[in-house]
């Protein structure tokens, strides 16, 4: 692969800071004030350099594969690279979910499937044919799209736990009305939503990738991987940032990933760069076991968790480190060299 598989990770550092508090005494008010007043200083601290451990559940999407398959690539080669680099970072359970309909696309589907479990990993639901619920032709086309190939799942994963779900494009219903009858169904399906806090849209390179290797355009690839890299950095800062904007501690994360030959290739400096930001691999059922994962949410399951509770709770994260967008990449080697 001509990527590298190595991160030179900086050093990083936990900033420090501290307020020292003098007895006061004066009214109500200026007590109020000065409450006030270390609320809106916690809220400016920057979390990027902070190395405090946290856990963080890995989870892969769009199995048995994401997006073109790369020039001189499998789909299976592409799941053993990637189950090789999870457990060289001791990652317990990455939990995989499955397109069962890509088993029909791909010669060694079953094979990706059978070797996600030899490797102990989990497989869930992402239904059929990555329908998403906003744009289905009706809700029973949906309903159907979910529970065809259910069997496949369940038969890889025999007595254990195999009924998350997570909804494709995390598009969880486009009213109120369709995401609670949605839910329902699920429930009465027993699924358990696979709630995402983090993605870095990784999904978003997957096919300029197979367009640049399939030209030999290194130059490309080179500056894919720095735009890549950075939205990793910066999406690691703004996960905890986030996190104590939103919920005042660091909560337990699970990651959204797919399961892609760009995806593959760099999940070794993905990996590393959260270890070196402090991560504990947990499973996705730790991880959500955390309060922060439960509750009556209006609207589980839709985009991710962190930024939809800080809509729902009107919490202004506008000063917070964004992705950059990826709409250069629709058109990278396209045609001629470069950007068509």
């Amino acid at each position: 692969m001509i990527a590298t598989v190595a991160a030179q990770c900086g050093r990083l550092f936990r900033a420090k800071s501290g307020m020292q508090w003098a007895g006061i005494a004066g009214t109500g008010a200026i007590v109020a004030a000065t409450i006030m007043l270390a609320a809106a200083s916690r809220a400016q601290i920057d979390y990027s350099r902070d190395r405090q451990p946290f856990t963080i559940a890995i989870t892969v999407d769009d199995l048995t594969g994401n997006g073109a398959l790369p020039p001189g690539m499998t789909r299976l080669a592409i799941a053993d690279l990637y189950i090789q680099v999870l457990k060289r970072h001791r990652v317990p359970d990455a939990f995989g979910l499955v397109n069962v309909s890509k088993l029909q696309r791909d010669a060694d589907g079953p094979a990706v499937l059978d070797r996600w479990r030899r490797a102990g990993y989990s497989l869930g639901n992402h239904s059929y044919s990555h329908m998403n619920l906003n744009r289905a032709t009706s809700f029973d086309a949906w309903k159907s799209d979910v529970v065809t190939g259910e069997q496949e799942i369940a038969r890889r994963m025999k007595d254990a736990d195999w009924r998350y779900f997570r909804f494709p494009n995390m598009a969880a219903g486009k009213d109120g009305a369709q995401h609670d009858a949605a839910m329902t169904f699920l429930k009465q399906r027993g699924y358990r939503i696979a709630e995402a806090s983090v993605s870095f849209d990784d999904w978003a390179y997957g096919d300029a990738y197979a367009r640049c290797l399939a030209k030999g355009d290194r130059a490309a690839i080179a500056a894919m991987e720095a735009q890549y890299l950075k939205a990793v950095d910066d999406g690691i800062a703004r996960m905890k940032s986030l996190s104590h904007k939103v919920y005042d501690r660091m909560i337990p994360q699970v990651l959204l990933t797919h399961l892609s030959g760009w995806s593959a290739d760099m999940l070794p400096q993905v990996l590393a760069r959260l270890d070196a930001a402090g991560a504990h691999y947990v499973t996705l059922q730790e991880a959500q076991r955390d309060p922060a994962y439960g509750g009556n949410d209006p609207w589980a399951g839709n985009q991710l968790m962190m930024d939809r509770i800080a809509k729902q709770r009107r919490i202004d994260i506008g000063a917070l480190p964004k992705l950059e967008p990826t709409d250069n990449l629709k058109t990278l080697c396209s045609r001629g060299r470069g950007q068509g």
